[in-house]
């Protein structure tokens, strides 16, 4: 049941993060709905007494632990947190990976995540459980050429959640990530115009995934990497 629980989707404002918002709006959960770009958050979403809009920058934890702060006055609780935020970058062989690109993949991909957990895992062991989905790459389970800082920072954020799925399975916290391939989205379409969308992944078809590692059907499932590879 996903009903009267509070869902905290990080990276919101994106076209993955409208479908899973609205997957969890039509169970009736309540909202906090976060993303760096409050504009683009606030074109997206309409606030409300069920949904709950915050701007913050995952790289900056004051800001991460404020949005969670903004969730708790409003709900009192976090039922649910499912983070979508994240980034991709491609071109340079890893003999070539400039510093930028480093760190722009492993903070976008990895410390946003650490950063936001920091926040949010004390409250769900202070109420006794709760459900954490993350967005990995299906690309993370290996190597490719000239994908190597993203490869590598995905499948950091991987081991991360394998690590706080064996940490926090005892306390009743399942933490969980799925492993799409390409997702698709008009960012995707305009980088591909000659690639195949039918192939790719619906935002939708990954929600509904989404949603049931969040559900008490999977219950049993801990330190899970999803893959899922569309074509439905």
């Amino acid at each position: 049941m996903i009903d009267a629980r509070t869902v905290m989707i990080s990276g919101a404002a994106g076209r993955l993060g409208r479908a899973v918002a609205a997957a969890f709006s039509q169970r009736r959960a309540q909202l906090v709905l976060v993303d760096r770009d409050a504009t683009a958050l606030a074109g997206a979403f309409d606030a409300g007494d069920r949904c709950l809009l915050a701007g913050a920058d995952l790289l900056d934890e004051r800001q991460a632990r404020s949005a969670v702060d903004a969730a708790l006055a409003r709900f009192s609780r976090i039922d649910v947190w499912c983070h979508l935020a994240g980034g991709f970058r491609m071109g340079e062989a890893v003999h070539e990976t400039t510093e930028a690109t480093w760190n722009f993949m492993f903070d976008i991909n990895a410390r946003a995540f650490v950063n936001l957990a920091r926040a949010v895992v004390p409250h769900m062991l202070e109420r006794g459980g709760g459900k954490i989905v993350a967005i990995g790459a299906h690309a993370a389970q290996r190597g490719a050429a000239r994908m190597g800082a993203y490869c590598a920072s995905k499948s950091s954020l991987i081991r991360l959640v394998e690590s706080m799925a064996a940490e926090l399975r005892e306390q009743h916290i399942n933490v969980n990530c799925v492993l799409p391939t390409i997702i698709d989205t008009p960012e995707n379409r305009a980088a591909m115009p000659n690639a195949d969308p039918a192939r790719w992944v619906a935002p939708e078809a990954l929600a509904d995934t989404i949603l049931f590692l969040a559900s008490d059907a999977a219950r049993a499932v801990h330190g899970a990497a999803l893959p899922v590879t569309g074509l439905s």
